[in-house]
């Protein structure tokens, strides 16, 4: 066999088995992102899907192996169908879940491929990190919303029917004269709201967020001080809507801004 004939055999060969580890490759993800799209969940299925952590570990084994490859492209076009398929299914199975509320599941796993993006350093993947990110805030402003809820709903609803007849042309400085909203039933309602009270509700809600999330994102704290800032944010409104409507009456919630930090605080640290 001549040197042309051997170069020849050789090629051809090495080109068949490059085919071939193609072809193998493709199949292996297309399993892949097969087993995600077809993922189902279990009584005992933990807050972190077992698609994401399985693309975890895949995509730290993967960077190994195709980091400098010449095939790096092919890699992170099935990078963008995987995270595309986690995503998806994320949104789904949180409404499927046993046990845990959707806006933890939400929360938690985009958490979780946020972080994971952010360290794999995959410029491709920038867009979704971002969405993950996007995606998270958003799940934890929902279970911010649904689960801190308005711990002083009586006055609340007071404001609202002291918006309603504002609505209707009775000016904010004489809103006290209407006998639902005068300042002896505002008083009534502030009553209902001591101090301690309302940071035995916070202690409550405490123990349920604490058990609706799973130790291994952590977020308990983040979870914790987003609801600080919403208590905060309702807090001013009410206090603004005191002002504006019940002027010089000396009127005032039972406890402030810095007693409402000292509870989340003292909760928090308590354990």
């Amino acid at each position: 066999m001549s040197a042309q004939d051997t170069h020849s055999f050789l090629s051809m060969t090495f080109a068949s088995a490059l085919v071939q580890v193609k072809r193998n490759f493709d199949r292996f993800m297309q399993q892949q992102l097969q087993s995600i799209r077809e993922a189902k969940l279990h009584k005992r299925s933990k807050a972190i899907l077992p698609y994401v952590e399985n693309f975890e570990n895949f995509a730290q084994t993967a960077e190994g192996i195709f980091r400098k490859s010449d095939r790096r492209t092919d890699m992170e076009k099935w990078y963008l169908q995987l995270v595309n398929a986690i995503f998806e299914g994320i949104s789904l199975h949180s409404q499927e879940h046993p046990k845990t509320p959707s806006q933890v599941v939400r929360m938690e796993n985009y958490h979780h491929m946020y972080a994971l993006l952010a360290q794999l350093k995959v410029p491709g993947l920038d867009a979704l990190k971002k969405e993950a990110k996007t995606r998270y805030n958003d799940a934890l402003k929902a279970y911010v919303t649904q689960y801190f809820g308005r711990p002083l709903e009586k006055l609340n609803q007071f404001f609202e029917g002291v918006q309603l007849k504002v609505g209707q042309g009775v000016k904010e400085t004489e809103i006290s004269y209407q006998m639902a909203f005068s300042k002896q039933e505002l008083r009534k309602v502030i009553a209902q709201y001591p101090a301690r009270e309302v940071k035995k509700g916070l202690e409550n809600l405490y123990k349920k967020v604490d058990k609706h999330l799973s130790e291994e994102e952590n977020l308990l704290q983040v979870v914790w001080h987003a609801m600080q800032e919403e208590f905060i944010a309702q807090y001013n409104y009410l206090e603004e809507r005191i002002q504006k409507c019940y002027a010089g009456a000396m009127i005032n919630l039972e406890f402030n801004i810095q007693d409402i930090l000292a509870f989340f605080s003292d909760i928090a640290r308590s354990h």
